[in-house]
């Protein structure tokens, strides 16, 4: 087997998935994105194992390894979006910007609020 194929297959969803995460607003897509990337490096691992013929099998084991650390990234992820879609009402990620502590949210132009002047007793 040539190790071209996969590994222009792998760089092809690598850059798939980079694309994704540069250029998707959904917070959903971006975490697919993610895995499509991670999915490329173990296509790497993987076909580099099998080229290098290790008796060890050391790309496979690693392979299984990134499998299980990306569930656990995707399971985590996916409650953070989930509760930040119940708290705030959208999954866009260029609205979360105002989350970071000690920041105001900016008004929106459609937000029509009169200031009263306080009475004092």
């Amino acid at each position: 087997m040539h190790l071209a194929y996969p590994a222009v297959l792998a760089a092809l969803l690598f850059c798939t998935g980079l694309y994704g995460v540069l250029a998707r607003r959904n917070a959903i897509l971006v975490l697919m994105s993610v895995e499509l990337m991670l999915n490329a490096v173990n296509l790497n691992l993987v076909a580099f194992d099998v080229w290098l013929r290790d008796t060890l099998h050391a790309g496979q084991a690693l392979t299984l390894f990134t499998i299980a650390i990306a569930a656990a990234e995707i399971g985590i992820g996916l409650a953070i979006v989930l509760m930040v879609y119940r708290n705030r009402g959208t999954s866009d990620v260029d609205r979360l910007r105002d989350t970071a502590e000690g920041h105001e949210p900016a008004p929106r132009p459609d937000d029509q609020r009169t200031t009263r002047p306080e009475v004092a007793a």
